[in-house]
């Protein structure tokens, strides 16, 4: 489930991305953030091939995985806060 959760948040921070770019007002924090959770997503791939090779199945749909997606999630945004508070600070 974490692998699912990070997946959305990428794709959502990547819409965000692609739209401010189309208004030429690109955030870093919005790009950090969206390669944040594009290596997330990618790190829970290969471990998805792991478990695969192993004989488990791909995604795991366990109470303590949606746990731990929901903490990467909420870390991420934390993450894209606190570098969108040194932004302003930094162009103020």
């Amino acid at each position: 489930m974490c692998l699912i959760l990070t997946i959305l948040a990428a794709f959502a921070f990547s819409g965000l991305y692609f739209y401010q770019k189309r208004k030429s007002a690109v955030s870093k924090s919005v790009f950090s953030t969206m390669l944040m959770f594009w290596a997330a997503s990618l790190m829970w791939s290969m471990d998805g091939v792991a478990s695969v090779l192993e004989g488990e199945g791909f995604f795991d749909l366990s109470l303590e995985d949606t746990i731990l997606g929901a903490i990467i999630l909420a870390s991420g945004i934390f993450v894209f806060a606190f570098l969108s508070i040194i932004q302003k600070r930094k162009t103020a």
